[in-house]
């Protein structure tokens, strides 16, 4: 913890406000952890216990770990969707083993600096990535209102107006959780048969125990776990520090990458001695700290697992009987306070350059489609480099000038030369009709790689065939360093 998060947490313990707003922020996302980690039980393949107690090793343990204040850490989706195919082929205790790599594997990255990777990402891809997740938590609650009696819809509809009433006319108490209180209180007061948490699973009676993975320990089993193991360590990471980067922007504080990266890991290793399924950031639940409640300490995070776990062992048969349409409320408030719906205003669309619509659009696409975060910001970040790589590239310049006497062709090159501004340079000189000297002045530009090295040797090489004189001038030092290293090497 660093001095300044730990005077904020000592200026929170002391001020019983601040400190009611951590409190009550734990207590409702700990009551929205509940569904979230029974279903991904589900989706895993794992009994619900796992799922919940995957949830509350997670959010203890990141609140330590971590380098992002306030945010919540649990079992994911993201995360379940990953292991199930080894659970069904394997059983649990080879996702146990694969969980305790993935914690590895996150250290290891995070030693070797895989979060400076974060700068690579672009605004909006970021954009892209909070509305996808905007439209799947909107899109998981669909089920919940199909096939459903008709009381639930007025039961979504009240908890609507609360959390989006309340704040109107105070915060002391998140509206969250007094939506939850209130809805709990109608559907057990009127004695109203509506689906509620206690129907998505069992709710389990004991602590979780320290256990060691049964399986052999092999190269065999070595090959089974590493791919599963890689994918939840990238999946986690990626998700982790997108989450991180997103609520740094909310809150307008800075958070330690690196850190949050081998803390996931640590976080990730510890759930599996549990016997978890594993787990990273969760962005939904941790708007509901964040944004809808209005937490920024440890402290909440801390608390949220506490809460779920207590609330699960001692008070599961209370917890059991929250109606469904309480959490749908919750769940929609924060898909809807979460979109950027700047981006998509009409005006913002004008002024934005197309080709970065384009990214934004695609990264949404593409994480709808997939239902995985990490897939979509890989495509946003692809589709963005190769949008950028185009349009860089129509901004190379090749201007010919001849000399009066008609004895030397100078050709003037601006820009940046890359392999996608580079290859159709070999184009860009007529061979034939130019004298028997040739200057190719590179002051106004930069070789950044072996392509355009390669281009420059091809045009160079047409050029001696014809018997023509050819000088390359005016490259600065780091580009006649490259060049030097390279030419006449590349074939």
């Amino acid at each position: 913890m660093t001095p300044e998060e730990r005077q904020s947490v000592l200026r929170t313990l002391r001020s019983p406000k601040l400190l009611k707003t951590e409190v009550l922020a734990g207590l409702v996302v700990a009551l929205a952890l509940i569904p979230e980690a029974l279903a991904f039980s589900v989706i895993a393949g794992v009994d619900p216990r796992i799922g919940l107690f995957s949830a509350f090793t997670m959010a203890v343990t990141i609140s330590f770990l971590g380098g992002r204040p306030a945010m919540i850490s649990a079992a994911t989706g993201a995360v379940a969707l990953v292991i199930a195919p080894l659970v069904a082929s394997h059983g649990v205790n080879y996702m146990i083993a694969a969980v305790l790599l993935a914690g590895v594997v996150q250290v290891l990255l995070a030693v070797l600096g895989v979060a400076k990777l974060m700068r690579f990402i672009p605004r909006q891809v970021m954009v892209g990535f909070v509305n996808a997740l905007a439209i799947l938590i909107l899109v998981a609650q669909v089920p919940e209102l199909l096939g459903v009696p008709w009381l639930v819809y007025p039961l979504v509809a009240l908890g609507l107006l609360i959390v989006f009433g309340l704040p109107r006319l105070t915060t002391a108490v998140p509206a969250s959780l007094v939506a939850i209180v209130v809805l709990t209180a109608i559907t057990v007061g009127a004695s109203l048969t509506v689906p509620t948490v206690g129907d998505k699973g069992e709710l389990p009676e004991s602590l979780p125990s320290l256990l060691l993975p049964d399986v052999p320990f092999s190269l065999d089993t070595l090959q089974v776990i590493f791919p599963y193991a890689l994918a939840v360590a990238f999946v986690g990471l990626l998700e982790s520090l997108m989450t991180a980067k997103l609520v740094d922007d909310v809150t307008d504080t800075r958070s330690n990458k690196t850190r949050e990266a081998w803390g996931q890991g640590a976080a990730n290793i510890v759930t599996g001695f549990f016997g978890g399924m594993g787990g990273c950031a969760m962005i939904g639940q941790t708007m509901i700290n964040v944004k809808a409640s209005g937490a920024r300490t440890r402290i909440s995070t801390f608390l949220a697992g506490v809460f779920l776990l207590v609330l699960v062992v001692v008070f599961g048969d209370v917890v059991a009987v929250i109606p469904m349409a309480a959490l749908v409320a919750v769940m929609i408030f924060v898909a809807v306070a979460s979109f950027d719906w700047h981006s998509i205003r009409p005006s913002t669309l004008k002024m934005m350059p197309k080709s970065e619509t384009a990214v934004m659009l695609a990264t949404v696409a593409v994480t709808v489609w997939s239902h995985n975060l990490a897939i979509g910001v890989g495509v946003g970040v692809l589709v963005a480099m190769v949008l950028f790589a185009r349009r860089v590239a129509h901004f190379v310049t090749v201007d010919r000038t001849v000399d009066d006497d008609g004895a030397v062709a100078t050709y003037t090159v601006n820009g940046e030369l890359f392999f996608a501004s580079s290859n159709d340079l070999y184009s860009q000189f007529e061979y034939v009709r130019d004298p028997a000297r040739v200057v190719i002045d590179l002051s106004g530009s930069h070789v950044w790689d072996a392509s355009t090295v390669a281009a420059l040797d091809a045009v160079t090489e047409k050029y001696r065939r014809r018997g023509t004189e050819v000088q390359i001038a005016g490259l600065n030092d780091a580009s006649v360093q490259m060049r030097n290293r390279m030419t006449g090497k590349l074939g």
